[in-house]
């Protein structure tokens, strides 16, 4: 049985995340830890679960956990996964991997250096019908791909929330942003040359609250729109040469119901749209528990190679210096 521990509290880890991993096959949640050690005790019994502790350097000293999951705000995935790494624990970290490139190459290091697994949580990557794109995409379903459109909207409702804290790493893009941009590289198969990003800033914090880009590829561009104030929105479309793929709640979609994508090859608008191609329901947040757990105890490559994480961070930040200088900007 490969052993989870939890650095947090967060309302993610006790809402989503960590009900996923109890629900894995071979994987369990041995403890959870929080600088608050009542609401770690409170969370740990709510949740089944063994051990709590009043501190995040408790746990890491704890022999009997595998891997930690580390939810913390975006600040701390790097000080803390590293810490881990050196404590001999696996680690799987939230996304944004870091707050920026450079940051997220130090985990390179201690990857190294201490033998371990360190996989960023983009359960997006594992999920079966993303992967059933990438196949519809390799056999020429819809010709070759020239545009990939992706939107993720959301309402946050308190201001208190680490999206509005600039310090911790806030601000839309690196929340939501993250998928579109993932996505459009691992749909493209090649990594953008240059990216354009305007921004809508709070007043206040001076955060990202609504962002758009365009990504420039060798062969096409990818085009999205993110943002923290917003209406709930989920969609993603891909245009190709010979017809285009529509998906709805295509980022985490209810793990308890269907999904599905829409095919189109008509040249013809004023056709009915094609039966759309369904999937099962599947916890794609258990699906990366599981995956992280083989590759950590069987020494192979992770759902996510790490290498894959910093590349995608290049990406994120050249949309930041984009979205802060006006113009355009290379990647790398």
């Amino acid at each position: 049985m490969f052993r989870f521990g939890i650095l947090s509290t967060s309302h993610f880890a006790l809402t989503r995340m960590i009900p996923s991993m109890l629900a894995g096959r071979d994987i369990s949640v041995a403890a959870i830890s929080s600088r608050d050690g009542s609401r770690a005790a409170q969370a740990a019994r709510a949740l089944g679960v063994p051990r709590s502790y009043d501190s995040y350097e408790a746990l890491l000293a704890d022999p009997d956990i595998d891997a930690v999951y580390n939810p913390l705000p975006n600040h701390l995935h790097v000080p803390w996964s590293e810490r881990a790494a050196a404590a001999g624990k696996h680690v799987l970290c939230e996304k944004p991997i870091a707050l920026d490139a450079a940051q997220a190459r130090t985990l390179l290091a201690a990857r190294d250096r201490y033998r371990v697994l360190i996989c960023e949580a983009a359960m997006v990557r594992v999920q079966p019908r993303w992967l059933a794109v990438r196949d519809l995409l390799g056999q020429k379903a819809i010709g070759e791909l020239r545009a990939f459109v992706g939107t993720f909207g959301y309402r946050l409702d308190s201001r208190d929330n680490v999206r509005y804290d600039p310090a911790m790493g806030g601000g839309v893009l690196l929340d939501t942003g993250f998928y579109p941009v993932t996505m459009s590289r691992f749909c493209f198969g090649h990594e953008p040359i240059a990216v354009v990003a305007r921004a809508e800033r709070d007043p206040d914090r001076g955060v990202d609250r609504l962002t758009s880009a365009i990504l420039e590829f060798p062969q096409g561009h990818a085009i999205f729109t993110v943002g923290m104030e917003t209406f709930p929105v989920q969609r993603a479309q891909l245009i190709g040469t010979g017809g285009h793929m529509e998906m709805v709640n295509p980022w985490n979609p209810p793990g308890n119901s269907p999904s599905e994508i829409v095919v189109n090859t008509s040249s013809s608008l004023e056709e009915p749209a094609p039966r759309p191609l369904s999937f099962d329901p599947v916890d794609q947040y258990t699906l990366l528990a599981e995956h992280f757990a083989r590759a950590a105890e069987t020494g192979g490559p992770g759902p996510i190679p790490l290498e894959d994480s910093i590349k995608n961070m290049a990406v994120l930040d050249a949309l930041q210096r984009s979205a802060a200088s006006g113009q355009a900007e290379l990647v790398g």
